[in-house]
């Protein structure tokens, strides 16, 4: 039990297999040397990878972006897009951050203030009030000029230790119903004609997530407020990862994302045509030839007007 984090996920190449197994049984298997053996990885895996040629394409899916095995890419719980796009509070943020980092500096004008002492009985009332009534991202913001108390590493990694091994939260009968509604919500407005991106690896997945947030306050019932923060964040992800270069949802695309996108299979189809176009020497094609060739290549056009 721990957490594995890994940078330039991208340029792993050939060992995405070893990952695969690894993140799907949860096992590695090991034969080296006469020594044949199965050892237990059961781990948190958190990865970074860079986009093919620095810039990602919104008209891509994110296997088509990253290079990456869709099937190693759909054993993640969550994906989220980070994309570089000008933002005057972030910039300003982030640039005061990197200043003080090199000045020596803890705290910059503007920037969120810290405090080592105790927060005040009131102070948590009124953070628990304000926590009822904004959604959780708001939440997790610091806003400029804000009091905040830091907890030191060391801290910080006895008290995850602690919460892995001695809570272990299960969902209370209002967080099941929250989360079954919500899976049953994703399968039935995103159901295609042959298949949906939405599948139990989706509803797995908010079981582990908010059983974490319950063990992120070291509680061992999981409430419908963590049901409800949880949702929010699954819902943050998949907009991110089904949006197309126009902002429109491609539900079309296969689970995580991880599919094909609808520009390569315009692409496809259109070499397809131009090969059949160039053995039959005819390059007029009806509707109906066209609908026989599109599903023989295992596509679905509604509407040939829109290719």
């Amino acid at each position: 039990m721990g957490c594995c984090a890994i940078d330039e996920f991208d340029k792993i190449g050939s060992e995405h297999n070893s990952l695969l197994e690894a993140m799907e049984q949860q096992s590695i298997s090991i034969a080296k040397g006469g020594l044949v053996c199965s050892l237990p990885a059961r781990t948190s895996v958190i990865a970074a990878a860079n986009p093919a040629g620095g810039h990602y394409n919104k008209a891509k899916t994110v296997s088509e972006n990253l290079k990456i095995n869709s099937a190693l890419l759909s054993r993640f719980d969550l994906i989220f897009i980070l994309l570089d796009r000008p933002d005057a509070e972030m910039d300003r943020f982030l640039s005061e951050h990197v200043m003080a980092l090199h000045s020596g500096s803890k705290i910059t004008p503007g920037s969120a203030t810290t405090s080592n002492s105790q927060y005040s009985r009131q102070a948590a009332v009124d953070s628990e009030s304000e926590a009822n009534t904004s959604s959780f991202k708001e939440q997790l913001l610091v806003q400029p000029g804000e009091s905040i108390d830091p907890i030191p590493a060391g801290l910080l990694r006895k008290y995850v230790a602690y919460a892995r091994k001695y809570v272990h939260p299960r969902l209370s009968p209002e967080a099941t119903q929250k989360l079954k509604e919500f899976y049953l919500e994703l399968r039935r407005s995103h159901r295609a004609i042959d298949s949906t991106p939405i599948t139990t690896r989706q509803l797995e997945a908010l079981v582990r997530l908010a059983e974490a947030r319950a063990r992120a306050e070291l509680r061992v019932l999981v409430t419908e407020d963590d049901a409800n923060n949880v949702i929010e964040i699954m819902r943050y992800s998949l907009f991110q990862t089904y949006e197309d270069e126009d902002g429109v949802m491609d539900f079309d695309r296969s689970q995580m994302g991880t599919g094909v996108s609808n520009t390569s299979e315009l692409k496809r189809f259109v070499a397809k045509l131009h090969r059949i176009s160039e053995e039959t020497y005819n390059n007029m094609f009806t509707f109906s030839m066209m609908h026989t060739i599109a599903n023989e290549m295992g596509l679905r056009f509604t509407n040939f007007n829109d290719v």
